[in-house]
């Protein structure tokens, strides 16, 4: 197996950071247009373990990546607890039904991930078995938060007024909702981890929403909840985008790394890492995803730029979010062999001046 991501997690030395980039399984590759073509919809491909498998592998051939990660879609969890969506193209996700009381809470149930989500777990085992050991396969699910908008909006929103208003107004409900979310997504990830996932990744997308405050005292308990629950389990990472305002607070939680979006400054958050509680944790990202539409020489010295600033070791080079769909895919190989061709600042300026 080509372990540099589990080495850097380990915090073992390594000879150069290891790479990957979220969003990768599906959107600029034409090879996985063509899968899901086949499938008939998002949503019928990532319910499909076989053809799921299928494009969670295509990038390690396609970019080069040092990890692959499971293609799903983080919906699933509410999907699991009784509240089902449908993915409309070009628009996004709709719930036919939303949380707003007492009474929508109580009609969703407990997760049982082997019965609920077992073509995710399937999907896993497929994707293992087809890897090989080529790479590590990583796990992941939404954070607390992210899930509630989505269940308490039903949709798409700017700014999550919705979500946001029931924390204040109902407090006892909205965090009742947490609860019965954190608990889903803990008995979810045990089990991706119980089937074979190396690396699990919580995804906290509309954290920027919450102001420090707000999210110290409401949401942040759920996620001490969760990740301690995960402790000891599997290397875990903690990306919440816009969340840089209260990295300081993330970086208390039992999580092995800290996802940075690409707005995070990074010798910061290198600072903050490395002083964390109960010892230094990895950075992952952080290179704006914008950077991969400019053309390979800007990309590289981009690249190059960012582990100069966040270092070689306890880093995971990857994007500041995913990529986006028009990216072109040499673009993407680009990034990634950029990484792989890294060398520091100081060894680039000798041989510059040769």
């Amino acid at each position: 197996m080509n372990d540099l991501l589990l080495r850097a997690l380990r915090g073992e030395e390594v000879e150069r950071p290891p790479v990957w980039m979220m969003r990768q399984a599906g959107r600029t590759l034409p090879e996985y247009r063509a899968v899901r073509a086949e499938a008939g919809g998002f949503k019928d491909l990532l319910m499909n373990p076989n053809r799921a498998a299928e494009v969670t592998i295509q990038p390690i051939e396609a970019y080069g990546v040092d990890a692959a990660i499971l293609f799903s879609d983080i919906l699933v969890v509410p999907e699991a607890m009784g509240l089902p969506y449908n993915l409309v193209e070009k628009v996004g996700p709709r719930f036919p039904e939303t949380i707003r009381s007492l009474a929508d809470l109580n009609r969703l149930h407990e997760v049982d991930p082997g019965r609920d989500l077992k073509y995710v777990i399937d999907a896993i085992e497929v994707t293992l078995k087809e890897l090989q050991g080529r790479v590590p396969l990583i796990g992941f699910a939404g954070a607390p938060w992210t899930l509630f908008c989505y269940m308490v909006e039903g949709k798409g929103s700017k700014d999550w007024t919705l979500a946001r208003r029931m924390l204040w107004e109902e407090p006892a409900l909205s965090d009742a909702l947490l609860t019965a979310i954190t608990k889903a997504t803990k008995a979810y990830l045990h089990a991706q981890i119980e089937a074979g996932v190396h690396v699990v990744q919580l995804f906290d997308s509309w954290a920027g929403s919450l102001s420090r405050e707000l999210y110290v005292q409401r949401i942040l308990p759920h996620m001490q909840d969760l990740v301690e629950g995960l402790r000891g389990r599997v290397p875990l990472t903690v990306f919440a985008k816009g969340g840089s305002h209260f990295l300081k607070d993330l970086a208390t939680l039992p999580c092995t790394a800290l996802g940075l979006d690409w707005q995070t400054n990074r010798q910061w958050a290198r600072r903050l890492a490395d002083e964390a509680p109960g010892g230094p944790k990895l950075l992952q990202g952080n290179l704006d995803p914008s950077t991969l539409y400019a053309n390979p020489g800007i990309i590289r010295a981009e690249t190059h730029r960012m582990i100069d600033e966040l270092g070689i070791q306890r880093t995971i080079a990857n994007l500041g979010h995913g990529l986006y769909p028009d990216i072109p895919a040499d673009h993407g190989r680009a990034f990634v062999q950029a990484v792989k061709e890294y060398t520091p600042a100081t060894e680039r300026e000798t041989t510059t001046s040769v």
